[in-house]
């Protein structure tokens, strides 16, 4: 799979990007909502550079990526747990199965 340059506008800027074909779709998907996030932040802080509006935009996505990945550690963690108990429990069985057949 090669890469496929496709364009993106941002701030009325538009960038030629490369992009692994087939994810072009994706590309777009973030580029609107990274938009979406530079004019809502360009609208409450209207005398910010668009390098500082930028910098702001990539700490916002940065800190919801940060609580997205803490979210599936705690996740991660609860599945372990349930698992763990799981076993436990199945092992038992099989303990109190095998006891009671000998």
């Amino acid at each position: 799979m090669g890469n496929k340059a496709i364009d993106i506008t941002l701030m009325g800027r538009t960038y030629s990007i490369a992009c692994p074909e087939g994810q072009e779709e994706a590309l777009r998907h973030v580029a609107h909502n990274l938009e979406t996030q530079l004019v809502s932040l360009k609208a409450r802080t209207n005398n910010l550079s668009r390098e500082e509006i930028a910098i702001m935009a990539a700490l916002n996505t940065g800190y919801e990526l940060l609580e997205e990945k803490q979210k599936n550690q705690d996740y991660n963690k609860q599945m372990d747990h349930k698992i763990g108990l799981l076993q436990s429990t199945l092992e038992n069985a099989l303990v109190e199965r095998s006891t009671k057949t000998d």
